[in-house]
């Protein structure tokens, strides 16, 4: 049965993956994630609903338009694979559950945000209202008003620490640290992985992204390096961990 589970959430995964991408392209544009429906960039034509299958139909057109045959970039495939292999894994730890329902919230806001900061350097805010919105209302169906109202407490501590370290990084670098959407995303990290875990995700996602940071200088040449797809690598592995504050200090005192 679980095996039956992973591939439903797999192919959901990249269903969703190919709509996450089209949200993460389209929003940092000012464009209608609604219209136009998705065409080909080279000739215009729209994609007929063969041509929508996830991962099949960049095989089946071997990577082409099936129009102009102008060549289709694998990164949309790519996309698509790891947004699968992203929700089967969240259904692996958290199951059958409520708790999925929030995971599977959560894990869709950082695919598109991988997408927008990636591409553009943007963590667009309508991404994060919207997330917080359908959280708050989970919350309440799953735990409670009270719960729902009472998360937004660490989700402010986070909002206020990111600030202040902004602002010692503007300081110290003589120039801008860090974006604002960086700030507001770890307000949503506060609301779902609590105040202390959410600040820990910010050094996690330093340090795993030290090497990747290097790599990525030298293929792109800038010196901006988009850092919420590193804070979501911080928060995705304390979150899918299930570690709380505690359980990781008794860990470290054991290593000491």
């Amino acid at each position: 049965m679980d095996v039956y589970y992973l591939i439903v959430f797999f192919i959901l995964g990249t269903f969703m993956g190919s709509f996450y991408n089209l949200v993460g392209d389209r929003l940092p544009n000012n464009q209608s994630i609604i219209k136009p429906r998705s065409h080909c960039p080279n000739c215009q034509h729209i994609l007929g609903a063969s041509e929508l299958i996830p991962i099949v139909s960049y095989i089946l057109q071997r990577g082409k338009c099936k129009n102009c045959k102008s060549p289709i970039s694998y990164v949309h495939p790519l996309f698509e694979l790891l947004s699968g292999c992203v929700f089967a894994i969240t259904y692996l730890v958290f199951g059958l559950t409520w708790e999925l329902v929030i995971a599977l919230t959560f894990v869709s806001m950082l695919l598109i945000i991988l997408v927008s900061d990636l591409r553009y350097m943007i963590i667009s805010d309508e991404v994060l209202i919207v997330t917080f919105i359908f959280l708050f209302i989970e919350k309440t169906i799953i735990y409670g008003l009270d719960k729902a109202f009472l998360d937004i407490i660490p989700a402010i501590g986070s909002f206020i620490t990111m600030l202040v370290i902004k602002k010692i990084g503007d300081y110290l670098f003589k120039k801008e640290s860090m974006g604002g959407g960086d700030i507001k995303l770890l307000m949503i990290f506060g609301y779902v992985l609590g105040y202390p875990l959410s600040i820990l995700s910010i050094f996690i996602g330093s340090i795993i992204g030290l090497p990747i940071s290097y790599f990525y200088l030298k293929i792109t040449k800038n010196h901006e390096i988009p850092f919420g797809p590193l804070l979501s690598l911080g928060a995705i592995i304390l979150y899918f961990s299930k570690l709380d504050f505690n359980q990781i200090v008794d860990m470290l005192n054991w290593i000491n």
